[in-house]
């Protein structure tokens, strides 16, 4: 083997997997960060009746496609980090692949964008559009599979820490799924940006905490 091809292979290898933990990690936060400073400085915009996902419409839609997008991607960097970290041990199958399944659906959730609605950009319907298009229809599959499957990673990841760190992770998994199904369709897109806050903080402290875990 060559040294060009020796060099060649350790950069593909070469991504430490703290730096993929610290990717995903980095997802939340860049995700939530993002869509509330557009939610906060978009002319017209309004977060108690218009989700965070319809920022994806409009003259600088192409921001709010870019978050969801690059936040997959750190996803299913952290993916990675956390099936090398995890190899051998609880949680070491299905968290990576939970973790990935929430990549893959941020990415699918920004590529094919929700159906203009709530008013949402001007001139759209003031409510729910009558009819929906298929990419509306696959925006919310990616969504779905997103809070689905980083809720139940919650369950899964439980089982690798102590009794406070289990009860937390379940805990945070019951709160996501009360403030998502919580019968109040007037404060759906506020439930979700709540929602998004609990799984995505959780994420961030698990990939925090396995990059300790693994230096002791």
């Amino acid at each position: 083997m060559t040294s060009t091809t020796l060099t060649q292979a350790r950069t593909t290898r070469g991504v430490s997997t703290a730096t993929l933990l610290t990717a995903g990690a980095a997802a939340g936060p860049l995700f939530l960060g993002l869509g509330l400073a557009q939610a906060f400085t978009r002319d017209g915009f309004d977060l108690s009746r218009q989700p965070l996902s319809l920022l994806a419409l409009g003259e600088h839609g192409w921001i709010q496609i870019a978050n969801f997008v690059v936040s997959g991607l750190l996803a299913l960097a952290g993916a990675a980090g956390f099936r090398r970290a995890l190899r051998g041990g609880p949680a070491a199958t299905w968290g990576p692949a939970l973790v990935a399944v929430l990549g893959v659906g941020l990415i699918v959730a920004g590529v094919l964008r929700a159906d203009p609605s709530m008013g949402w950009p001007a001139g759209a319907p003031e409510g729910n559009p009558e009819t929906m298009s298929w990419h509306s229809y696959g925006h919310g599959v990616g969504a779905m599979l997103s809070f689905g499957s980083l809720t139940i990673a919650c369950l899964v990841f439980a089982r690798r820490f102590g009794r406070v760190g289990a009860l937390a992770s379940v805990l945070v998994a019951l709160a996501t799924v009360a403030v998502m199904a919580w019968p109040d369709q007037g404060s759906v897109s506020v439930r979700m940006v709540l929602g998004s806050a609990l799984v995505f903080g959780w994420l961030t402290a698990v990939s925090l905490h396995t990059i300790t875990e693994r230096k002791h």
